[in-house]
């Protein structure tokens, strides 16, 4: 048995994003599936998301995947400490330093190397060269502090519909256990 928590990031993710179409595949397959709608997505406060996160861990059964877009990869970092899953794909996390205002509490985010890399047997960071909520670049300021393999895709800005992420079948494919890295 398995099963899957997919987190938003801040905002949400609409029925267009790549998120929504995974849990609806993955549901389709009869895989266990939890997309929660983390609380006031639009200011969010880091203590409620961690509660959420962790009522959700506490309800999964067998091996444990946790798929994180953008502002939830900083929750995951932050929650490394009692988070635990067996595999962790923290996709396009904005900068751990530069808040954005409407998230505040979830800055400054901590970078424990030890806390992240206990947090999951395997652990996988996906990032765009061109984040705009990440200008220094996802893989030198957040995945390689943590010393997590990172994927970097040309050009996806946030990766998200507007970056023309909808379906994303190697999202997919990471999750029923692709070795490989994820790509476009």
């Amino acid at each position: 048995m398995r099963s899957f928590l997919i987190l938003h990031g801040w905002q949400g993710s609409g029925p267009d994003h790549w998120q929504t179409w995974l849990a609806q595949r993955l549901a389709a397959a009869g895989e266990d599936v939890r997309y929660p709608d983390l609380p006031d997505p639009g200011r969010p406060h880091v203590e409620e998301w961690a509660e959420v996160l962790h009522a959700e861990l506490d309800e999964m059964a067998g091996e444990r995947t946790v798929v994180c877009h953008s502002l939830a990869c900083l929750l995951w970092a932050r929650e490394g400490q009692r988070a635990r899953a067996d595999r962790v794909l923290l996709v396009t996390p904005p900068c751990p330093i530069s808040p954005i205002p409407e998230a505040s509490s979830f800055y400054p985010t901590p970078l424990d190397h030890e806390a992240v890399q206990g947090s999951a047997r395997e652990l996988r960071v996906v990032a765009s060269d061109n984040d705009p909520y990440c200008p220094a670049g996802a893989e030198r300021s957040f995945a390689n502090p943590l010393g997590l393999p990172c994927d970097v895709l040309p050009g996806a800005g946030h990766v998200n519909p507007d970056a023309g992420y909808g379906p994303w079948p190697a999202v997919e494919a990471w999750c029923y256990g692709a070795k490989k890295g994820v790509e476009t």
